[in-house]
């Protein structure tokens, strides 16, 4: 098995780990978070601002996110310690008020922030940045966000999975893959912009009753014009340009619990007349994840890094190319 999570590297990167709206205030509860093999806890502080940490008590070890949490000071189940902004121990009930605070009772908080509906952390020093989306802040687009699911898969499947369409005609023959011919004409790798790797290709996409609210159209089939990119070390970009000029923008967001499970969620801009019901747009989109997650929870393990783990051919050029430079950020040497 080709680990990969205990790389230093990794460390110094952003990953969403919950939805914005699941850590909504001070009166809310912490947040439980395993990120890269190591037990994290979000919540707001005093001033709603977002506290991350090891969820780990340094008194006693307990796990912090089934304290309780009131005006934005979250205090340990077990003996009462209170931390509140900046992770500071702020409380230490059984010394009384007025007593010092041992100066190792402070939280080593993480690097956190709130991006595109999303939490991110980052639980070393950043050595990158969270990927920038353009339609975020132009007036043409809406953002729709998606549920962050758990699934029981390694990170690197997932990205080689969505930086690959040769798939498409077999796994998701029951949304948009049945229409399009399995032969994958030569692809050409480019620098799509600043933050995204990858390529431009078209497709003839299957248009079922539950896709004319993602297309915009009622024939059974639809042309789209779309490209496919990735930024280190897990995000994946797809594009999709419809012939009446609907674009359709999805941000793949895959963060690694540990080796073997993962995090995903996507987001999704549009430019659309924003009248149709976000469910109703995303309810494709998720059925289309929902095919790529019940094929590659049957593939066990890790994806090989090395050049002879598995098989490649044409198709798989994007793929592989992903995988050669995350080997190289991870210092993958097999």
């Amino acid at each position: 098995m080709t680990a990969f999570v205990e790389s230093e590297a990794l460390r110094g990167c952003w990953y969403p780990v919950a939805s914005a709206g699941l850590v909504e205030s001070p009166a809310d509860q912490a947040h439980a978070v395993r990120l890269l093999g190591h037990n994290y806890v979000i919540w707001r502080g005093p001033n709603s601002e977002l506290i991350a940490a090891p969820d780990r008590c340094p008194h006693r070890e307990a796990p912090l996110s089934i304290g309780k949490l009131e005006g934005g000071v979250l205090s340990c189940a077990y003996h009462g310690w209170g931390f509140g902004a900046d992770g500071t121990c702020v409380s230490v009930p059984s010394s009384g008020p007025g007593a010092a605070i041992p100066p190792t009772a402070h939280l080593p908080c993480v690097k956190v922030e709130e991006k595109y509906g999303l939490i991110w952390m980052c639980p070393g020093d950043p050595t990158t940045t969270i990927p920038a989306i353009g339609q975020e802040d132009d007036p043409a687009f809406r953002r729709i966000n998606t549920p962050v699911d758990s699934w029981a898969t390694s990170s690197p499947r997932l990205v080689d999975n969505f930086m690959d369409f040769s798939h498409f005609p077999w796994v998701h023959t029951g949304t948009f893959g049945g229409a399009q011919d399995p032969y994958v004409p030569k692809i050409e790798l480019s620098q799509l912009d600043d933050e995204f790797f990858g390529y431009q290709y078209e497709v003839e996409a299957s248009n079922p009753d539950e896709a004319v609210a993602v297309s915009g159209s009622e024939e059974d089939t639809v042309h789209r014009v779309m490209t496919t990119g990735f930024a280190l070390p897990f995000c994946v970009r797809s594009t999709i340009r419809y012939d009446d000029g609907l674009e359709h923008i999805l941000l793949l967001l895959t963060t690694p619990v540990d080796d073997l499970n993962s995090l995903f969620t996507f987001v999704v801009w549009r430019n659309d007349d924003h009248s149709t019901d976000p469910d109703e747009i995303i309810a494709f989109d998720l059925a289309i994840g929902a095919e790529d997650k019940a094929m590659l929870e049957q593939v066990p393990g890790t994806l090989p890094l090395g050049r002879t783990g598995v098989v490649n051919v044409q198709s798989d050029k994007p793929s592989v190319e992903w995988r050669r430079r995350f080997a190289e950020l991870i210092g993958f040497t097999g």
